[in-house]
């Protein structure tokens, strides 16, 4: 038993070390938000005690892992106050010649989404961008991630949960870049 283990924590080893190479030049960045850097009004959401103008910004990635078939793009914070983070936004099948999605991609009719593109259920309950709303006190983290796909349409419920969502975004995955905003409220 031991030895499987042995050999089973080195085959995973392995096989992340092959997800993070083949990852190594993917990147994502944004023209409306600069990494580690303060979300403004246009990405906090419209209610819940917030009243920003839940915009969701530009993202642009470039460098996909060869044999990418599709992307996902989702926007967590990992300090929400539920034991289980705050998914703010799912989108996946997104077509692999898609390199960006232009800020307003969010909107619940999910419009200016490349064809074939779908946005999941957040935990807001709705499909679409829900922009930040933390309670009062410590600024949040909010992680932007596109994911690299292996396959070209995740078969998912129109009414899937975000981590069921997660769940086929990571049994497909090639490589994912991200970078972490912020943002917090004082009342």
């Amino acid at each position: 038993m031991a030895s499987f283990r042995r050999s089973f924590v080195a085959s995973a080893g392995l096989l992340m070390a092959a997800v993070t190479a083949q990852a190594a030049g993917f990147t994502l960045g944004s023209p409306t938000i600069k990494p580690n850097s303060m979300l403004t009004d246009a990405q906090v959401f419209n209610g819940f005690g917030c009243s920003g103008k839940n915009i969701s910004p530009a993202l642009a990635w470039s460098g996909a892992p060869a044999g990418t078939n599709s992307f996902a793009v989702t926007l967590y914070d990992p300090d929400a106050p539920t034991g289980s983070g705050w998914w703010h936004w799912v989108v996946f099948n997104i077509p692999a010649t898609a390199t960006n999605l232009p800020e307003g991609a969010g909107s619940a009719d999910g419009k200016n989404l490349p064809a074939g593109s779908t946005q999941g259920r957040t935990d807001f309950g709705a499909p679409g961008f829900g922009g930040a709303c933390p309670p009062v006190g410590k600024p949040h983290r909010y992680v932007f991630t596109v994911y690299a796909l292996k396959t070209d349409k995740l078969d998912i419920p129109a009414d899937a949960t975000a981590a069921l969502v997660g769940f086929m975004i990571h049994g497909n995955l090639l490589g994912e870049a991200k970078f972490t905003a912020r943002y917090g409220r004082s009342k």
